[in-house]
């Protein structure tokens, strides 16, 4: 038989732990005022009093400093507005897409501006773009053609995209990606006027 499980735990939260009230270890402390001014080296027990006297949370914000420095402070406020900051630096963070497009060397012409016109969709998106030319059998003896027409697929878009890795034979596929200007996400007149 399987030996039973202990009691049910409940998850973690995922980064740093910070120990408040009872759970701080240290047996003196020094203790910061909620309005930041240093009240100085205390015992444990004397700063929770302390706390507790202004119906607040002895907060451990240094424990590796000798002794741990401990702030008086409203616990569930400090958490939410680590939240807010946290949800607001997410918010403004930006991110980066990159979309594939492939290609074979011996394409056509209305094939050829339909991918472009995709290239062009993507890169004014502020996407990153990653053309592929696939070459089957003999078409790998003629890497060029598929240099020529990777290299003229950048001239055509050079207005909103611009190369940021040169064509590269990996294989039997040649890579390039395209990165978008400062001009790819903006309309045409200001574009042109910039």
């Amino acid at each position: 038989m399987r030996p039973r499980r202990g009691g049910f735990e409940p998850p973690r939260p995922v980064g740093p732990q910070v120990r408040i009230n009872e759970a701080i270890r240290a047996p003196q402390v020094r203790l910061v005022d909620s309005d930041g001014s240093q009240i100085g080296v205390k015992g444990r027990d004397e700063a929770l009093e302390y706390a507790f006297s202004k119906n607040l949370d002895l907060v451990e914000i240094a424990p590796n400093a000798d002794p741990p420095v401990c702030r008086v402070m409203d616990y569930g406020k400090y958490r939410y507005e680590q939240e807010q900051k946290a949800k607001t630096a997410r918010k403004h963070q930006s991110q980066i897409h990159v979309k594939e497009i492939k290609m074979r060397p011996k394409i056509g012409v209305h094939d050829y501006e339909t991918k472009k016109g995709h290239v062009m969709r993507f890169l004014k998106s502020r996407a990153k773009v990653k053309v592929t030319i696939m070459f089957r059998g003999r078409e790998q003896t003629h890497p060029e053609r598929g240099r020529d027409l990777l290299m003229r697929l950048a001239e055509d878009v050079k207005e909103i995209g611009q190369i940021e890795s040169p064509p590269l034979q990996d294989g039997r596929n040649m890579v390039m990606v395209l990165g978008p200007t400062k001009a790819a996400g903006q309309p045409v007149e200001a574009a042109q006027s910039a």
